[in-house]
């Protein structure tokens, strides 16, 4: 097994809240006066990392904190209406069950990722850091890291966001790429990240080192 540790990202990784976020972007727009993203914009959007994303529209670094405030309290009002991608749960079973650790670090919040997920799947992990900033999981990932005992080389991060693969090369730990969520696939490619995947199999595949198509 090449890595003893999986941290995965939550929004866009194993919760399926795209749609969700592109239907409140222009509500919480209009209330921080910050530029509002037309259908056109959205594919363009998915191109780029959050910094640039944030620039493009206009919301100056001082209402961030403002800004992400306001979509948490949507989100844990609308939070009922979000469901993980198919085959999130089994492909979490089959991690654990194969001796995997696993680990969650989310800008989203516990009881937003235990709803969405279920208690079952939820309890599968080992260690659990939320509400970090929208460009601050860095010090979440190295808590993650210390509290498992895991060297940054033998863990692997699995995320769907340039902003992701960022804070995991930073760390010094490999990024796994998502093809599924909020960036587009051949954006995160263009980065190298030292895997893709495009299944909830492959993960599985990449920790356990099972077969293509195997049940564990």
């Amino acid at each position: 097994m090449p890595y003893k540790l999986v941290i995965f990202d939550f929004d866009g990784t194993l919760a399926d809240s795209f749609g969700w976020f592109v239907g409140v972007m222009n509500q919480v727009a209009d209330r921080f006066r910050f530029k509002r993203v037309e259908p056109h914009d959205v594919d363009l959007l998915r191109n780029h990392e959050a910094r640039h994303i944030i620039g493009h529209l206009g919301v100056p670094m001082w209402k961030m904190p403002l800004v992400a405030r306001d979509f948490r309290a949507r989100m844990n009002r609308d939070i009922g209406s979000i469901a993980p991608f198919p085959g999130v749960g089994e492909m979490l079973e089959r991690l654990a069950n194969g001796g995997v650790a696993l680990a969650l670090v989310t800008s989203n919040s516990a009881e937003n990722a235990r709803r969405v997920l279920g208690e079952r799947h939820f309890g599968l992990f080992r260690h659990v850091e939320c509400g970090a900033a929208v460009l601050g999981k860095r010090p979440r990932l190295r808590k993650v890291l210390r509290a498992a005992r895991t060297a940054p080389a033998d863990a692997l991060c699995i995320g769907d966001e340039i902003r992701d693969l960022h804070a995991s090369r930073a760390e010094g730990i490999p990024f796994g790429a998502v093809t599924w969520g909020y960036t587009n696939a051949d954006a995160l490619r263009a980065l190298s990240p030292e895997v893709m995947f495009d299944t909830m199999d492959e993960i599985v595949e990449t920790m356990t080192g099972t077969e293509p198509g195997a049940r564990k």
